[in-house]
């Protein structure tokens, strides 16, 4: 047996390098667990997992709504924001077309046109920073979608909504805008929300329980679309792809912003401070707005070298090679203690700066 051959050219998606015994800063998965309300609400939907999940989320979508002042009627949710992406990519991706995206994007947008049977363009960067210019420029006649992660992953920079709205006006009309807003709770304090442009229906918005929520293990994404895309969508989503669980345990975090803004803060509080470190190392750290930092060395080697260093001591973070950044490693931030020890480790490794 033999597979397609879009599939048989396919390498398979890579996954953080890590052993048990490491302490993990690789996957950028919340620095505390989620909301006490969440271990609630988890004890009393499993009485339920005899039954088959809500396939229309419709407590979920409420509380989401509620949250953000937007219709629940437009609202999709998924196992995981990677399923919506992979959705996306398989009702408006074939043959003969094209997705763009930027060079140091999420490789999962990647991976998803590939799996549709597309083909993909990279437009470059400025300062690990999407650039808006570059992106229209690299618009093909059969370009169908645009993904623009904001803030981004692996670089944790960010454009300024502004921008994203010249972007979609130079976009045309038959193009769809994806905006993945996976880690819009680092930045949502700018007040720049990007909900309305949803609005014009070719463009969605993508968010994650994964990141700020710190519920990661239930697997639960979500997005507002407008209503043809979202209809079409409907067609290739499991239509009981959020369990149970899973459901009652993320819309109880979403209903304690409390807690998550106060993850968002010590996140924030601790990353900066390492950022800060880290500069003061003579590493390269651009300004991030999510939970993590992309440290920039002089060379491939030197990363390498910092890597087993860092490993060495029980630390892993994660190499950055299969972004076109092997002279890069990503920080997750983890907890206070975690962080000074990864910033000891670094400050010996460099040479005792500072």
């Amino acid at each position: 047996m033999k597979p397609v051959p879009h599939i048989a050219a396919l390498a398979p998606y890579a996954l953080a390098d890590l052993a048990p015994e490491l302490t993990s800063l690789a996957q950028n998965e919340s620095l505390r667990p989620p909301s006490p309300k969440v271990t609630e609400a988890v004890q009393m939907a499993l009485a339920e997992t005899h039954l088959y999940p809500d396939p229309d989320w419709t407590e979920l979508r409420s509380v989401i709504a509620q949250v953000h002042s937007i219709s629940a009627d437009h609202i999709l949710c998924g196992a995981g924001s990677m399923e919506l992406i992979g959705a996306l990519a398989s009702s408006y991706l074939g043959a003969g077309d094209r997705m763009l995206t930027t060079e140091f994007s999420y490789l999962f947008f990647r991976t998803a046109t590939q799996l549709s049977g597309a083909e993909f363009d990279l437009a470059p960067e400025h300062d690990l920073t999407v650039n808006v210019d570059a992106l229209l420029d690299s618009v093909r006649p059969n370009t169908k979608i645009v993904f623009v992660a904001n803030p981004g992953n692996p670089t944790g920079t960010r454009i300024e909504t502004p921008a994203l709205r010249r972007l979609r006006d130079g976009l045309s009309k038959d193009v769809m805008l994806v905006i993945d807003e996976a880690y819009g709770e680092f930045s949502d304090a700018l007040s720049e929300s990007t909900f309305d442009l949803v609005d014009q229906e070719n463009t969605a918005v993508l968010r994650t329980f994964s990141k700020a929520y710190g519920c990661a293990g239930f697997r639960v994404g979500w997005g507002l679309f407008p209503p043809p895309l979202a209809a079409e969508m409907r067609k290739v989503l499991n239509p009981n792809n959020v369990s149970n669980v899973s459901q009652a345990a993320t819309a109880a975090a979403m209903r304690d912003q409390t807690y998550m803004l106060e993850t968002v803060r010590k996140t924030t509080e601790i990353r900066d401070h390492f950022i800060t470190e880290m500069r003061a190392l003579n590493l390269t750290v651009p300004d991030s707005f999510a939970n993590f930092a992309i440290l920039v060395f002089d060379t491939a080697e030197h990363a390498q070298a910092a890597d087993q260093a860092l490993r060495a001591d029980g630390i892993a973070m994660r190499a950055m090679g299969g972004y076109g950044l092997a002279h890069c490693l990503r920080a997750t931030i983890g907890d206070e203690q975690t962080m000074q020890r990864a910033a000891a480790c670094l400050k010996s490794f460099m040479g005792g700066a500072t």
